[in-house]
């Protein structure tokens, strides 16, 4: 129990200083760490992520830091994806999901490292507004795509959030981390109802493993303005990238020695 609660103020932690980019991690630490099957694990992951990032976001509401109607906009097609996701999770064989884990872990790193701070983009208007008649296709098609993933993998996808709303609709990063906050509330909502139905949910290390992440995240919250981002967002790449080669040579090495 005590691994789960440190893994789960882990988990929060990252979430309230990366918008919900600590979300790629859950699942290696739900499965690994806590023992869960990976049935478990995404509804689980799923349940954590979204009650910590509900947390996470309250001070960054009252702060004025969130852009609602962008939130409509991605949410509302994410949550609907996140359906999608879960039914392509319940027909694929658990090596292909955790090897298209891998995949996407490794994808988020490396666009971690390779972000820059730039803002901008066809969405962003001189004025600091958003050109909804260019934008609203795109934050669609990224909404829906998000989804998916939350639905498939049980992550927020605020990693892939995140630089969308920086890069593509030119929001400055303070609001983007607000808003991919409550973003991912709305995916993870939608992605554990599709799962909820699963008989095999640990409640115990559950609840533990989310009360951990939640006490986590607000405290982290609180902490994010004194942080270098830069630094911080390259550690984090580094460790998700070090957690993909793990997942992969564990997956693997059984399937290449006969197990």
């Amino acid at each position: 129990m005590l691994t789960v609660l440190g893994l789960g103020a882990m988990i929060g932690v990252l979430l309230g200083l990366l918008g919900a980019g600590g979300s790629i991690l859950a699942v290696p630490a739900l499965v690994y760490g806590a023992g869960l099957p990976l049935s478990s694990a995404v509804p689980a992951s799923l349940l954590v992520v979204g009650a910590s990032s509900a947390a996470a976001v309250v001070p960054r509401v009252r702060a004025g830091q969130v852009r609602w109607r962008v939130a409509a906009v991605f949410g509302g097609a994410g949550a609907a994806a996140a359906f999608a996701g879960a039914a392509l999770n319940r027909h694929l064989p658990e090596r292909a999901i955790l090897l298209g884990f891998v995949v996407l872990m490794a994808a988020a790193g490396w666009r971690m490292l390779a972000e820059r701070t730039r803002r901008g983009g066809a969405c962003a208007l001189p004025g600091g507004g958003t050109d909804w008649r260019s934008c609203l296709p795109k934050a669609t098609a990224a909404g829906t795509a998000v989804g998916v993933l939350t639905g498939l993998f049980g992550v927020g996808g605020g990693f892939l959030i995140t630089p969308a709303l920086v890069l593509g609709l030119g929001l400055p990063m303070t609001a983007a981390v607000g808003t991919s906050l409550l973003i991912v509330v709305a995916n993870s909502a939608a992605g554990f109802v599709a799962h909820a139905g699963h008989p095999g949910l640990d409640l115990i290390t559950i609840v533990a493993f989310t009360l951990a992440a939640v006490a986590g995240s607000l405290a982290a919250a609180r902490l994010a303005h004194r942080l270098d981002p830069d630094r911080l967002r390259r550690w984090f790449a580094y460790l998700t990238i070090a957690v993909a080669a793990f997942i992969a040579a564990q997956t693997l090495l059984p399937a290449l020695t006969g197990g």
